[in-house]
């Protein structure tokens, strides 16, 4: 196996991290911006406010996206393991 090969992998593996991350993560960034500018509008400025609608926009987010997450990760965990035999060295 050579660093072209090795660079590769990892490549797509960051990839399949960011993919795979970003549903939840950029659900949670808009709820929490929409939540801040209610907060800052009404002057409330409860933390409970700010983390609730948050978590429950990542569940929801895990919950929808989920099935294609998933399905990102086995694509990348059967691509590891097709090539299995030309990544070893003899």
């Amino acid at each position: 196996m050579n660093e072209s090969t090795v660079v590769a992998i990892v490549q797509k593996g960051l990839m399949t991290i960011v993919l795979v991350s970003a549903p939840p993560l950029l659900l949670g960034l808009a709820v929490g911006i929409i939540v801040s500018v209610f907060q800052a509008v009404t002057s409330i400025q409860e933390p409970t406010l700010a983390f609730v609608p948050k978590i429950i926009a990542v569940f929801l987010a895990i919950y929808i996206f989920g099935p294609w997450m998933m399905d990102q990760m086995m694509g990348y965990f059967n691509m590891l393991m097709q090539n299995m035999q030309s990544y070893i060295a003899y």
